[in-house]
């Protein structure tokens, strides 16, 4: 990924997808510090996140080398927020109805787009009200983690209303449900056109992070892209 042209890798040693069960915590911390703390040895420069819902784990991980703590739970935990507040570190808030198991089980919002941002915003600001730096904040949506296929597409549609919040914008699309059924591919591995096109959408609309399996092609993309936007 490096080699590609990534400029941040996200690690994680549970699960989160639809339907996925929990793992111990001392099973977490087996798959992702010895990561983490070699990438960091050999590739002190490259950025590191901590795909994580548990604070012991995010505690560990920002003292071997990550730069940012990426809670799909949402900072639900105060545990989750002290750390962040405590080691100063980039956080990424996302938003998840539900948990991992259950949350694609009939996800319901009264405003989809609304009800996420204000979910968003208010832990932001929860963080910046205890002294925690603004631009070390990024939001993301969690598209897929407790939505259906029209609740992500609203929410993919209304990037502008996510960027207006000021806080930097992660998307984690690459490959998801969403991809498949709008390109009719249900085969994971036949969703990258579909990723890609969702990928320069988001370039264009100004999400600042785009969190995603194939770097090559999305590096060769964005390189063509800004060639000819130039």
């Amino acid at each position: 990924m490096i080699v590609s042209g990534a400029t941040w890798l996200d690690i994680g040693g549970e699960s989160t997808r639809p339907g996925a069960s929990e793992v111990s915590i001392e099973r977490e911390i087996n798959r992702v510090i010895p990561v983490i703390r070699e990438i960091h040895k050999k590739y002190p420069e490259v950025l590191i996140s901590v795909d994580t819902r548990n604070h012991e784990v995010a505690r560990l991980a920002i003292e071997n080398g990550a730069t940012m703590i990426n809670d799909v739970s949402g900072l639900r935990d105060q545990k989750m927020v002290d750390l962040v507040l405590d080691k100063g570190c980039l956080v990424c808030i996302m938003h998840m109805q539900g948990e991992p198991g259950t949350m694609q089980d009939q996800p319901q919002y009264a405003d989809v787009i609304e009800d996420v941002a204000y979910y968003l915003e208010s832990k932001a600001q929860e963080l910046i009200d205890r002294g925690h730096n603004k631009d070390k904040i990024i939001i993301d949506p969690g598209i897929g983690f407790g939505k259906n296929h029209e609740h992500n597409l609203a929410l993919m549609r209304a990037v502008r209303r996510f960027k207006a919040s000021g806080f930097g914008l992660l998307w984690g699309i690459s490959r998801k449900s969403v991809i498949g059924q709008l390109t009719g591919k249900s085969d994971v591995s036949q969703r990258l056109a579909g990723t890609l096109g969702s990928s320069i959408f988001a370039a264009l609309n100004g999400v600042d992070i785009l969190r995603v399996h194939d770097i090559d092609e999305h590096n060769d993309m964005f390189n063509v892209y800004q060639a000819l936007a130039d």
